[in-house]
């Protein structure tokens, strides 16, 4: 396994603040393997566990080595299940890195099983300082009844709604609803997904705090990742209105 970081674009500074990293599998006859293609398996068996927290350590210490470095991102983002998050603090002692610095991405499956005992893990993490985010926000049937019972900061608009910006008026509406719903609760809202300008600019008009996708960067090894965010700044702004 090894991880890819994507760069997620501020929309108000129009700046490169953060960076998820994605799982990948590099398979020695079938080259580059998409988590869609593993991820079930490993979340059925005991391996998840400790890929998990593999991701979780090499994000946070490629993000100490980035700083070092002078490249100097705000987070890193994470996907989590629950049976890594009681490690998170240890790791982030361990790499010597602020909590502040990273963001666990958690979805609806957190409440199957012992939701009530990840929520309380989840409670001490953000109050450790750690961002908590809702990914795939709008994918559940019950999204809404969660909202109040995760100590979130961030909501992920899911990529499903994006990728019809421009296409359905019913992506643009619920889209709308979803970010008017966010601010109401103070929520900070990240776009993924984001492939066209057409979408760049109506996610940046209904108030999206961040956006993320291919018309900024595809997801990039951590060398490649440096090399690309070390560009000049004018050579990585997409103009937005």
């Amino acid at each position: 396994f090894e991880l890819h970081y994507q760069a997620r674009w501020q929309v108000r500074s129009r700046r490169l603040r953060s960076a998820e990293a994605l799982l990948r599998w590099r398979h020695p006859t079938r080259g580059m393997v998409m988590p869609s293609a593993f991820i079930d398996l490993l979340e059925e068996s005991a391996l998840i566990e400790g890929v998990g927290l593999w991701a979780i350590e090499t994000a946070c210490a490629q993000l100490v080595r980035w700083r070092a470095e002078g490249l100097l991102l705000e987070t890193v983002a994470v996907n989590v299940s629950t049976r890594q998050l009681h490690a998170v603090l240890a790791i982030l002692r361990r790499c010597a890195l602020p909590p502040s610095a990273l963001e666990l991405e958690v979805t609806e499956t957190i409440f199957m099983g012992d939701s009530t005992r990840a929520i309380a893990v989840l409670n001490t993490l953000r109050g450790a300082g750690v961002h908590i985010a809702l990914d795939d926000f709008g994918t559940g049937y019950s999204s809404l009844s969660y909202l109040h019972k995760l100590p979130i900061g961030i909501l992920k608009v899911d990529r499903s709604y994006v990728a019809d910006l421009g296409v359905r008026d019913s992506a643009l509406a619920l889209t709308r609803s979803i970010v008017a719903l966010a601010r109401a609760l103070q929520l900070q809202v990240v776009a993924e997904g984001v492939e066209t300008q057409q979408q760049a600019d109506l996610l940046s008009g209904l108030g999206c705090d961040e956006l993320q996708g291919y018309l900024f960067a595809k997801p990039l090894d951590a060398v490649a990742f440096a090399a690309f965010a070390r560009r000049p700044a004018e050579t990585l702004l997409v103009p937005t209105t």
